[in-house]
């Protein structure tokens, strides 16, 4: 075996000799068309740089408030930790927590990691935890919404509009330029941190040898190729050679753990729309309480529409989008289908990539209730379909990481009888340029 390093496909497990790309190119999967890594022309100091920017951005959009509203001579301004410490206030402690969480404790965790490990590597050490930290880094990125929490606070800005004189405040503009920065460091994943180390000499390349009986698979928390047993596929847990994670050669009951999950969130996104998601005491309007679907619409009389198009996209179309598509894709896995297995796997991408803006409706009604307090005019207060949804959105995404999309492409090679590459066959990536 050539002694090149190897990187495997997380869709379909194809194994492939990893090569140096030209400017603007990206290597791609010959089997299932999936991206398996790009061209970077930022260093590993460079990336350090946007990670320190992103931090001090990050400490000056939560110190800010992002949005202040005036009723009646009385202002009011609420940034994120305004809006989750007055959310826990009233009592729905499981939303605060989720949102808390999301906007502000995760995000500040992964900047934290990222700096921790880029600074000695762009020195060309390794960093003191690296292995944990890439673990724990893994873990925090699709729990990350600074995104979500930016267009909540514009969706906030307009459904305030009609009831008292609202405008942003100098933690919005923190938070804009700390989505961009956040935006760009998504692209720096463990698997590309572990390659940037390799290419620095902090870390040693592994290739693995494979010997009779064994096949190929990558661990999913650094990336690294390696030979496991081929009688073992179900049997005890290997730990990667390099990152020490637990390596399985498929995710272990994956099917029952989709199918559980999406239960559980099929269950919850009843009263998720059933329920109030918010409630409204006012001496102008009354008292009210808002469901999802009624929050649209009053956006869509207002003359809101693009607003109201939005909110409704993220928080019913989206939800509804992930539980269908994943029972589409389990339900062929089940059957064994081995039809349109490009398409499938294009769709299970899209489920990745949508699966934190149904979060939306929550971060909304969180701002509100921390900007529309003032005691005897006006004051908004969360509904019990908050925690739910906010739930939904939670289970919507474990359901898509419990699902293993290589399982379909087991089947196409038992059906076609064609060497699997996981047991050894390794390809040539397809090379594109995208500039």
């Amino acid at each position: 075996m050539s002694r090149e390093p190897l990187i495997s496909c997380e869709h379909c497990a194809s194994v492939f000799r990893r090569h140096e790309l030209q400017p603007g190119e990206t290597a791609t999967c010959s089997r299932c068309g999936t991206i398996l890594w790009r061209y970077s022309s930022v260093s590993l100091s460079g990336w350090l740089a946007l990670t320190l920017a992103a931090l001090i951005v990050f400490v000056v959009a939560n110190a800010y408030p992002v949005i202040s509203m005036s009723v009646q001579g009385m202002t009011r301004d609420a940034s994120l930790l305004d809006a989750v410490s007055m959310t826990w206030q009233q009592g729905y402690n499981a939303t605060a927590i989720m949102t808390g969480l999301a906007g502000f404790a995760l995000p500040l965790l992964q900047l934290c990691v990222l700096s921790w490990v880029l600074w000695p590597l762009s020195q060309g050490r390794e960093p003191l935890g690296f292995r944990p930290a890439m673990r724990i880094l893994g873990m925090l990125r699709p729990w990350c919404m600074v995104p979500v929490f930016l267009l909540g606070v514009l969706v906030s800005v307009v459904k305030l509009a009609g009831m008292a004189a609202v405008g942003p405040a100098p933690g919005l503009y923190a938070f804009g330029a700390l989505t961009v920065l956040l935006t760009i460091l998504d692209r720096l994943s463990p698997h590309a941190v572990w390659r940037f180390a390799e290419q620095s000499g902090a870390v040693p390349v592994h290739v693995p040898s494979l010997e009779q009986g064994q096949v190929l698979a990558g661990c999913h928390v650094c990336g690294q190729v390696q030979a496991l047993s081929s009688h073992d596929h179900d049997g005890p847990a290997h730990h990667c050679v390099r990152c020490s994670a637990v390596v399985h050669y498929r995710k272990p009951n994956s099917l029952a753990r989709t199918w559980a999950l999406l239960l559980a969130a099929a269950v919850l996104y009843v009263p998720a729309n059933m329920l109030p998601i918010m409630n409204i005491s006012s001496i102008f309007l009354g008292d009210s309480g808002h469901t999802i679907l009624g929050g649209v619409v009053e956006l869509w009389h207002t003359g809101s529409w693009d607003i109201a198009l939005i909110v409704f996209v993220a928080s019913i179309v989206v939800p509804l989008t992930k539980i269908l598509a994943l029972v589409v894709l389990a339900g062929a896995v089940q059957w064994g289908s081995q039809f349109n297995l490009r398409p499938r796997t294009r769709l299970y991408e899209m489920i990745e990539f949508i699966g934190q803006w149904s979060m939306l409706d929550v971060f909304v009604v969180i701002l509100l209730s921390a900007l529309a307090h003032f005691q005897g005019i006006m004051e908004i207060s969360a509904g019990p379909a908050a925690g739910a949804f906010g739930l939904v959105v939670i289970l919507t995404m474990l359901a898509a990481m419990s699902f293993d999309p290589r399982s379909a492409w087991d089947q196409e090679s038992r059906g076609s009888r064609r060497s699997r590459p996981a047991d050894g066959n390794i390809r040539a990536a397809t090379g594109q340029n995208t500039a």
